[in-house]
């Protein structure tokens, strides 16, 4: 794991393509309105009966400050009250949910994402849980990974101890950059003490893993202004980091529109941030784990990797990819066995829906044999960097290259490239490759052709 991950410039350069960012397979975009809740029941109904164990996805879709880059499903508002109406269908979606499954299914991992989760006073975050803890499985021994995002300019002293008392061991931080200039420019003004108030508390109250996460591409940032920001964060000692590429994207995300695009580095300079954000975090003991993600090597993820057991869903990379994903809320996404389906994006429609007493869900796919032989080949190269042939062989009853023969002329070529090591019983992920996993993983994915890319990010 030493030489994890290696820059070369010209191969970034050939095979930094747009591409899907595979949290699933199929991807989102397959979503059709064919799969409803009918499909959804059915799949709880296969959970149960297997008594699989649950991950839950929570999600609050509210701020109380827009921030410019933001491509997330959320509602600006200064107006806490909104809350208690959405609080009121959410708990009625657990209800209606819970009852599907079994009450000895245990709630391995839970995360609670936005929006800003903490929008939600004390009182609504209590309700919450325990409406959560009344109709689901939830661990009282500490030992799940419970997780919710946190904005430091929305969280005190006060919330993290509430937080902590709720069951949430993990926390994960939005900074995006720590430079002014950056911050009024995407409309995010929030400093380093702030947030090194809220680490401090975390750790204090003992809260098992801190995440941070860093946007670099944003405007007026710099090569060397973004360095300073990664150097502050190192100094923070957070478990993992999250280091993304932003995609400006304006004609899809209204926010970005008030991003002044001439404002915004060019490719050769977030090219530089990116490098150079590798070598500090490596220079600092992090580990590659994959895509955007960093963490130390006693962590989880790290620890996953090295034993091949690091999976992918919905959430990024998590060591619960054996979880059926529940998602909860507005925009939430499920993945239960070959199901994934989604919730309603529309704030109104997904209210009056629940309201109704029916289920959200407006959108899905259900995985042919065809999707879950690639989710499998997909999911072991972008988690960890190698793919055994006999593996896939024996766990859908196949001749790789048979089945894949037309894919091997694009193998071929990576592999001149040095991208990948490929011979008749594997894929190995080079290190000067495993920046462009993401592009290795889309010579095995069925439907990109039938989609433009201008729907997804660029690899890096």
């Amino acid at each position: 794991m030493l030489d994890a991950i290696r820059w070369d410039t010209d191969l970034i350069r050939r095979y930094d393509l747009a591409g899907p960012r595979y949290t699933s397979y199929p991807t989102a975009v397959q979503f059709t309105s064919q799969v409803g809740s009918f499909d959804l029941f059915h799949a709880l109904r296969e959970s149960r009966k297997a008594l699989r164990p649950l991950s839950l996805y929570v999600h609050v879709p509210f701020c109380a400050n827009i921030c410019y880059y933001c491509a997330c499903n959320k509602v600006i508002t200064k107006d806490r009250g909104r809350a208690q109406p959405y609080l009121q269908r959410l708990e009625q979606e657990i209800q209606l949910i819970a009852c599907h499954l079994d009450p000895t299914q245990k709630v391995e991992q839970l995360h609670f994402g936005g929006g800003t989760p903490t929008f939600l006073s004390h009182d609504e975050l209590r309700q919450l849980m325990a409406h959560l803890r009344k109709h689901f499985n939830l661990l009282d021994d500490d030992s799940g990974d419970y997780g919710i995002e946190i904005d430091p300019r929305e969280a005190d002293w006060s919330t993290m101890g509430l937080l902590r008392e709720l069951g949430f061991n993990r926390v994960s931080i939005g900074l995006q950059d720590l430079d002014p200039a950056v911050q009024r420019a995407v409309n995010r003004l929030q400093s380093l003490e702030e947030t090194r108030g809220v680490i401090d508390a975390a750790r204090t109250l003992q809260f098992r893993s801190i995440n941070i996460d860093l946007i670099y591409g944003l405007p007026r940032q710099t090569p060397d202004n973004f360095a300073r920001t990664v150097e502050e964060v190192i100094s923070l000692q957070p478990d993992r980091l999250s280091v993304f590429n932003y995609a400006h994207l304006p004609e899809r995300f209204m926010p970005q529109r008030r991003i002044n695009s001439n404002e915004l580095p060019t490719p050769s300079q977030k090219l530089e941030m990116l490098q150079r954000t590798i070598e500090q975090l490596t220079a600092a003991g992090y580990r590659y784990i994959g895509m955007d993600h960093f963490a130390l090597p006693d962590d989880e993820l790290a620890i996953a990797q090295e034993e091949s057991t690091l999976q992918r869903n919905f959430q990024g990379y998590t060591t619960h990819g054996h979880c059926d994903l529940i998602g909860l809320g507005v925009s939430a996404i499920s993945q239960i066995g070959d199901l994934y389906c989604q919730n309603s994006s529309d704030l109104n429609h997904y209210q009056n829906t629940l309201a109704a007493l029916q289920l959200a869900t407006n959108r899905g796919l259900v995985c042919n044999s065809d999707d879950r032989l690639r989710r499998a080949v997909i999911q072991q190269l972008i988690c960890n960097f190698n793919l055994e042939f006999a593996d896939i062989e024996q766990a859908f009853n196949i001749d790789f290259q048979g089945y894949f023969g037309e894919l091997w002329p694009q193998l071929q070529d990576m592999a001149r490239d040095g991208l990948i090591e490929l011979d008749n019983e594997r894929i190995s992920v080079l290190p000067a490759g495993r920046l462009l996993v993401r592009s290795v993983c889309m010579v095995f994915d069925a439907y990109l052709e039938q989609h433009s890319r201008q729907r997804f990010s660029r690899v890096i």
